[in-house]
């Protein structure tokens, strides 16, 4: 495998070039750049939610980490929940992995961000609860979106159930999917900046924005500090690991496949063979007794043949 060659960080984000060794894509950087960076969070969130500055009066993030310390395996779900204007819970998401339970995860997320009620609260208090989660797959490829955003509603009328429950989903790999709506709030922009791959490129995309600008020296920023780019490092290493896993029982699944087609073939020409095996020797069964007949025949004409008198 070619490895990338990387150096340690020094001067300033304007000075920054070559391969980002880690990007929006890791998820502990992911959760770095936007706990570090609340301006950053916030216009991520009113983009995402449509929603302008003045409207946002508070964003926290309610499951904060110490930075840069080690994470216990137990916690090791960097998915980030957040308090919008204490009346709105957002679970936001960076997922690189398809491990193919997505919709069942984040369904699973918002249930538990959903039951935020106290024993004695009355059910119409429940907070509104959302989900985003930002997928470097496309979760339906029978219909890519760019940005797709669902919420629970009647299946004949499509009106709906109600508005506390959403979940979305930023498809990193369908940006050319992108709607008008979604280039007006910029969240085109957003995923390009999670995409790129190297200094020169995150600085080409946010060279327009000051909230993406911010966003990149927040992410250089991060980079530059030793024990985030461990903990980076870290995350990257046991997602390395479990797509190796991941591949390695997918191979394993498909020679059982295979091995499981072949015995089931070769159960099947054993049988066959056993069949016409069966029917071989019914034949030969048959073939010796229509022998035995002629036989008895044979016999029975000479002995008449014996009997006549000779002339």
């Amino acid at each position: 495998m070619q490895q990338i060659k990387t150096t340690r960080l020094s001067g300033d984000f304007a000075s920054a070039t070559g391969n980002i060794e880690y990007g929006f894509t890791n998820d502990y950087m992911f959760r770095a750049v936007l706990q570090k960076n609340k301006k950053v969070l916030k216009s991520l969130i009113c983009a995402l939610l449509h929603l302008k500055s003045e409207e946002v009066i508070s964003v926290e993030i309610t499951n904060p980490i110490v930075l840069g310390e080690t994470i216990a395996d137990k916690d090791f779900m960097l998915d980030i929940h957040v308090s919008l204007n204490n009346n709105t819970n957002i679970n936001l998401e960076m997922q690189v992995q398809n491990l193919g339970n997505w919709t069942e995860r984040s369904l699973s997320y918002l249930c538990r961000s959903f039951d935020n009620l106290n024993s004695g609260d009355d059910y119409k208090d429940a907070t509104p609860a959302i989900h985003i989660g930002f997928l470097d797959f496309t979760l339906f490829p029978e219909v890519p979106e760019f940005y797709a955003t669902y919420r629970m509603m009647n299946v004949k009328n499509h009106h709906l159930y109600s508005s506390k429950f959403t979940l979305s989903v930023v498809d990193l790999t369908k940006i050319d999917l992108a709607t008008a709506e979604d280039k007006t709030w910029g969240i085109d922009h957003w995923a390009r900046l999670f995409k790129a791959t190297t200094w020169e490129e995150i600085k080409m995309i946010a060279k327009n924005s000051e909230t993406l600008q911010e966003a990149s020296e927040t992410l250089y920023s991060m980079h530059c500090e030793e024990t985030i780019r461990g903990m980076a490092r870290a995350r990257q290493d046991y997602n390395r690991l479990h797509n190796y896993l991941d591949h390695k029982i997918a191979t394993l699944e498909a020679d059982n496949e295979k091995l499981t087609s072949d015995n089931e073939k070769l159960t099947s020409d054993v049988e066959k063979l056993s069949s016409d095996n069966e029917k071989l020797s019914s034949d030969i069964e048959k073939l010796s007794s229509a022998l035995a007949e002629k036989d008895a025949e044979i016999a029975a004409l000479r002995a008449q043949a014996e009997q006549q008198p000779k002339r």
